[in-house]
């Protein structure tokens, strides 16, 4: 028996569809090559005049990103799904996650698919027409109208290789290569590519040690990743904190201390505290060195938008 649906509501939810690492730089035939933003992957749905704004562990943001709410609300379509990005950009036009934990003030939305529209499902089909049904919907009127805070994302270049020197000149984390052909799934997927520029990623917070002469709190964050379901030492984030950071990580982390800790590879190191791992840290670095380290990292935020379990290890471990 078929299930009828009220004209303005949106018969679905979706988990969004997610892109692979790629070895290096490429150029195929029929992909496209888009700026890879950093941020916060939202999944916006319209129901007439009702929106949600959907992260990736299925928490509404709307609350949180009332002014994106606001400008999706404003669009035409009476229901509409799009998958896209909340971002902070700074002066340079870059979007940084680090600008992201000082306030959603700031924040625009970067789409870059389009999901459902007025009644009809696009999941399954290619993204070539789910791009061209986007970018209807966020006409040029649309985007350069007084105060809009909705952007398309932004093609780099038609050659993946010149995309990459692209990404590298404006200092972009990367760059996400997609093949135009591929229909949405709920899943990650290698028809979407991620090419990093700047090393960038996901850890979890195992621990930490005492700060040493006038810093307060503490002073290195222990890092780990998950492979075969165990929690391995990926090393240690020292810099990239203010006074007032540091403060406000130390007073999230306190509830966590235990006794016991959770890397299975952890080497002997004094004056160190460990925590149950349920904090994710975003973390750029220079390198991930042989004996699988990182170096030179700078920490950037905690992200609340996914779960300790869903960080991997790098490859090697």
């Amino acid at each position: 028996m078929s299930i009828r649906h009220m004209p303005n509501s949106i018969p679905f939810r979706v988990e969004p569809m997610l892109a692979s690492v790629a070895r290096e730089p490429f150029d195929r035939k029929g992909w496209v090559y888009e700026e890879k933003y950093d941020g916060y992957r939202i999944i916006a749905y319209k129901e007439g005049r009702k929106v949600q704004l959907f992260s990736r562990n299925d928490i509404d943001r709307a609350a949180r990103y009332p002014q994106i709410a606001d400008a999706i609300r404003a669009l035409h379509p009476a229901t509409l799904v799009l998958d896209g990005e909340a971002v902070v950009f700074d002066r340079a036009s870059i979007s940084r996650f680090q600008l992201m934990q000082r306030g959603a003030a700031d924040s625009v939305f970067v789409a870059f698919d389009c999901l459902f529209l007025n009644g009809k499902d696009l999941r399954r089909e290619p993204l070539s027409v789910r791009r061209a049904a986007l970018e209807k919907v966020l006409s040029p009127s649309v985007l350069s109208s007084p105060g809009s805070i909705l952007r398309l994302s932004q093609r780099l270049a038609g050659n993946g290789l010149a995309a990459y020197k692209v990404a590298t000149k404006k200092g972009l984390e990367g760059l996400i290569a997609k093949d135009l052909s591929s229909p949405y799934v709920e899943s990650r997927s290698d028809r979407w590519q991620k090419v990093k520029v700047h090393q960038e990623d996901e850890f979890v917070i195992g621990g930490f040690t005492k700060p040493d002469g006038s810093r307060k709190y503490f002073g290195a964050l222990l890092l780990g990743a998950y492979a075969d379901g165990k929690l391995h030492y990926v090393g240690k984030v020292g810099t990239g904190f203010d006074e007032a950071t540091l403060a406000t990580l130390y007073r999230k982390m306190q509830p966590l201390v235990t006794p016991v800790s959770a890397f299975v590879d952890l080497p002997r190191e004094k004056n160190t505290s460990f925590l149950k791992p349920k904090l994710v840290a975003q973390v750029s670095y220079s390198e991930i060195t042989s004996d699988i380290k990182v170096r030179q990292a700078v920490f950037l935020g905690l992200r609340d938008d996914k779960t300790a379990k869903e960080v991997r290890a790098p490859a090697g471990i």
